[in-house]
């Protein structure tokens, strides 16, 4: 026997990108155990079959399926989204979170183009893609949510640079805002999530040193890095009816990285309070 799941996505069909790791990973089950059905998409096809079979074995068969999709692809982004309608019947929420930060990123002197120009189809046409054709299985149904992963570095500079990806993740803020304006009569919702630094192995590979890790550290006031169950918390307030008077907003969970200016010292006891499905 299966264990009972929540409700606040009750009824609801959501796709999540990236879903085979990190946040998607822990999004995906999440909105599962609330009730959703869930498209689990990412170019790691095991990844995301795996994270089927994790929502399978918590909550019964039929609340996911696992699709390969490179959203760098129109075609694959069309045929995940299709996918959701095909077996599902709708399509409620979108959760465009697949992304890169390449560690060849760095600054406007250093950064090659073959870089760039894979960092901004990953992750600005990718989100693009992903909202295009959301639009328009949701005026179907009256609307929905759709939720972008952009990052605090749209919102802070950083001496660290990773330009491709902090101006990539600028252009997901400013493409969201607009969608959320041109599309808010028609009951579809758009709203980027700002992680600040996380625990993930994206991010972790990144910060392959001590001085790396400590070098971001010094400026988030919790004193910690964020967990991938916390930002799927935040985006399961905005894909759920909870959330049905924002649109256009940039949702920073930060742990206070972009309200701070000299930050507290000594040790942190901050902690995350919740199970990671990881």
């Amino acid at each position: 026997m299966s264990p009972p799941y929540g409700s606040r996505l009750a009824n609801k069909v959501a796709v999540i990108t990236g879903a085979g790791s990190g946040i998607g990973l822990e999004s995906s089950v999440l909105f599962a155990s609330e009730g959703a059905q869930v498209v689990c998409a990412d170019i790691n096809e095991k990844g995301a079959a795996a994270t089927v079979e994790k929502i399978t074995s918590l909550f019964g068969p039929g609340r996911a399926v696992s699709i390969r999709a490179d959203v760098s692809k129109e075609e694959d982004v069309k045929k995940m989204i299709q996918l959701a309608v095909s077996e599902f019947g709708k399509l409620s929420i979108v959760f465009n979170n697949a992304g890169i930060m390449h560690p060849a990123d760095d600054n406007a002197l250093t950064t090659s183009e073959d870089i760039w120009d894979l960092t901004m189809k990953i992750n600005v046409k990718g989100v693009w893609w992903g909202c295009k054709y959301a639009i328009e299985e949701m005026r179907k149904t009256g609307g929905g949510s759709i939720i972008n992963t952009a990052s605090f570095v749209a919102l802070r500079g950083a001496a660290t640079p990773q330009l491709a990806y902090t101006a990539s993740k600028g252009a997901v803020l400013a493409m969201t805002r607009e969608l959320a304006v041109v599309h808010a009569k028609e009951n579809i919702r758009f709203n980027s999530l700002c992680p600040g630094p996380l625990r993930t192995p994206l991010l972790m590979e990144f910060l392959n040193t001590e001085d790396k890790k400590n070098r971001r550290l010094v400026h988030v006031p919790m004193g910690r890095f964020g967990e991938a169950i916390e930002q799927a918390k935040a985006a399961l307030f905005l894909a759920s009816d909870e959330s049905s008077y924002m649109t256009g907003t940039d949702f920073a969970v930060d742990g206070g990285l972009c309200a701070a200016y000299v930050t507290p010292e000594g040790e942190t006891i901050s902690n995350s309070p919740h199970v990671s499905y990881q």
